[in-house]
C-alpha cells in the first residue's frame, strides 16, 4: 500500500519518507504574500525546529487523484510540518477496506466517496463518524447526448440507463425521490468507461462530473451532452467525506482542527494555481496527467458550493442534508441493520471550533 509523506531532512533524528516534490519549495513569507489571507492561526506560531511532529495518518478509499490536491499541495509547501503535523496518505484501491483500516487504528482518519458507505457502516455498529466534507455537492452525474437528452428525472422514463453495480441504489434513490416506477426504466450495469453512452448502447451514463475526460469525449455541455446531477434529482449526498472513529475525535481535536485548517489553504491555493497543484498530485502518484487532474479540480471548484450556491468554508457539513440521505436510506430499506441516529453519523465539534479559520473557497479560480 503505497504512503506518502513529506520529506523531512531538517530535522535529525526523525525518520520520514520521502515523496518526489515536483513544486519548488517555498518560504513561508512568501506564502503569505501569494495567498489572499494570512494561514490560520493554529499554523501562525513557529514550530520548534527540533520539535517532534504530531503523527497523522490518512486511509483514502480509492486511489491518489484530483480529490486530494489541497492535501498534495500543503505536503509539498510543508504546511502541515509547520503547523507541527507529520502527515501521511495512504492510497486506496479497489481491494482496501478503508474502513476497516481507520476503524482497527492502522490509520487515524480516513476519506470515503460518498457518505452512505459512512452511513451504512455505522448501521453495523463500526463506531466511525464524519467530521468534515471535501465538497458541498455530490458530483455523480446522469450523462446523455443531444438527440436523447435528460435534463430532468421523469426524462429516465423509458429509457435504458447505464450504471456501475455501485451505482445502482443511487439509481434506485432518484427513482423513489420522484416516484417513477422501476419498472419504467430499464438499466443495463457498465463498466467505468463512457462507450456504452457514445455507441448508442445505453441513453443514458452515469459517473462523476469530476472526470476530465467525459468532457474531452463528448463534447460541449448543454449542446453535444447534458447532464442531470444527482443532487439536482432530489438525492443529496456528500463526497469526500472525512471520517475518523469516536476515540480518535475525542483524543485528538486540536491535530484535526489543525489538519482541516491547513488543508482548507491548501484547497484555496489548488484552486487559484492549477498546474502547481496538478504537479503536487502527480508527485504523490507518477505517470498520472497534469492536465488531466487541472481540468479534475476546475471542475470540482463548481461543487465547493452548497445547495443554495452560498461558498462556505472549506470541509462545513450541514446536519440537515445527513439527515436527509438517512431518511431516504431508511426509506428505501438500505440499511441491514440498526438505522444509525445522526449523532452516530457525524460530530461536528471540530467544525464549529474552526468556523472561522478554515478558508471560504472563493468565487474566482
Amino acid at each position: 500500500m503505497p504512503n506518502f509523506r513529506r520529506p523531512n531532512t531538517h530535522r535529525q533524528g526523525l525518520s520520514r519518507r520521502f515523496v518526489a516534490a515536483a513544486v519548488a519549495a517555498a518560504s513561508l513569507s512568501l506564502v503569505l504574500a501569494s495567498c489572499s489571507s494570512a494561514l490560520p492561526s493554529t499554523d501562525a506560531a513557529a514550530v520548534d525546529s527540533g520539535a517532534e511532529l504530531t503523527p497523522l495518518s490518512l486511509q483514502l478509499g480509492w486511489l491518489i487523484d484530483d480529490g486530494i490536491a489541497g492535501e498534495a499541495v500543503a505536503l509539498s509547501k510543508g504546511w502541515y510540518e509547520d503547523a507541527g503535523i507529520d502527515l501521511e496518505i495512504k492510497a486506496g484501491g479497489p481491494s482496501l477496506d478503508g474502513v476497516a483500516l481507520v476503524s482497527s487504528g492502522a490509520s487515524d482518519i480516513g476519506q470515503l466517496s460518498s457518505s452512505p458507505s459512512l452511513m451504512l457502516a455505522r448501521s453495523q455498529g463500526i463506531p466511525v463518524q464524519a467530521f468534515a466534507a471535501g465538497l458541498q455537492k455530490h458530483p455523480y452525474t446522469f450523462f446523455s447526448l443531444e438527440d436523447n437528452a435528460v435534463t430532468e428525472p421523469r426524462d429516465l422514463i423509458g429509457k435504458t440507463v447505464g450504471v456501475q453495480a455501485t451505482g445502482q441504489v443511487l439509481l434506485q434513490a432518484v427513482l423513489a425521490a420522484n416516484d417513477i416506477d422501476p419498472s419504467d426504466v430499464t438499466v443495463q450495469v457498465v463498466g467505468s468507461e463512457i462507450t456504452p453512452l457514445t455507441t448508442g448502447a445505453v441513453d443514458v451514463w452515469t459517473g462523476w462530473a469530476t472526470t476530465a475526460s467525459i468532457a474531452r469525449t463528448l463534447g460541449e455541455v448543454d449542446k453535444d451532452y447534458f447532464e442531470m446531477a444527482l443532487w439536482d434529482a432530489g438525492v443529496q449526498l456528500y463526497p469526500r467525506v472525512y471520517y475518523a472513529t469516536e476515540s480518535t475525535l475525542a483524543d485528538k481535536p486540536e491535530t484535526l482542527a489543525t489538519y482541516l485548517e491547513v488543508t482548507s489553504r491548501g484547497w484555496e491555493y489548488a484552486y487559484a494555481n492549477l498546474d502547481e497543484a496538478a504537479a503536487a498530485v502527480a508527485a504523490l502518484a507518477p505517470g498520472l496527467d497534469t492536465e488531466i487532474i487541472a481540468e479534475g479540480i476546475t471542475i470540482a471548484h463548481a461543487y465547493e458550493a452548497d445547495g443554495s450556491g452560498t461558498r462556505v468554508n472549506w470541509g462545513t457539513m450541514d446536519p440537515d442534508v445527513w439527515a436527509n440521505q438517512l431518511d431516504t436510506w431508511e426509506s428505501l430499506g438500505l440499511f441491514p441493520n440498526a438505522v444509525p441516529a445522526l449523532d452516530d453519523v457525524i460530530n461536528t465539534t471540530i467544525l464549529d471550533d474552526t468556523k472561522t479559520t478554515r478558508v471560504k473557497i472563493s468565487d474566482e479560480l
